[in-house]
């Protein structure tokens, strides 16, 4: 225990100087993408990821049936590994925080194209599908929180 206790003290206290405050959101960002990471990496084998067939039927209803399950479910394990190692390692983060946003967007969709598997009363009492998909309010927040602000350009005159 008092190893932990130490461990604790010397993180969150790196981690929470006001004058470092630019290691919070880089800690935000990490976390996120290893979430990102560890869900695309799940669906690349079939039956480990839990939104699999979640995932799977949303791509294939939005394509109007253009993209097969399976061929959306690789293409959506590969964008999500991506995306994580995007935010883990701040790559393009303009970008890849705005294509995280509208991911997360989408995640909602489930919720009007099959109300059946995420409420139990609509639309009010979640399933556990439902409670899933709404979580990702907190996510798209975080995400809000990562965009990079724009750069002043000083004029020289």
């Amino acid at each position: 225990m008092f190893r932990f206790n130490k461990g604790w003290e010397v993180f969150s206290s790196w981690l929470l100087k006001e004058e470092e405050g630019m290691k919070k959101l880089k800690f935000l960002s990490i976390a996120i993408g290893f979430i990102y990471v560890w869900f695309g990496i799940l669906k690349f084998f079939p039956s480990l990821s839990p939104a699999e067939s979640l995932a799977a039927n949303t791509i294939e209803f939005l394509s109007f049936g253009l993209i097969t399950p399976n061929v959306g479910t690789i293409v959506l394990a590969v964008a999500e590994v991506l995306i994580g190692f995007g935010l883990i390692f701040t790559l393009k983060m303009s970008w890849v925080v705005r294509i995280a946003i509208a991911h997360m967007i989408f995640t909602f969709t489930p919720l009007f194209i099959f109300p059946e598997i995420a409420f139990n009363k609509a639309p009010y009492s979640f399933t556990i599908t439902g409670q899933y998909i709404m979580k990702n309010v907190v996510i798209i927040a975080a995400l809000v929180l990562l965009i990079p602000a724009k750069k002043k350009v000083i004029n020289p005159i």
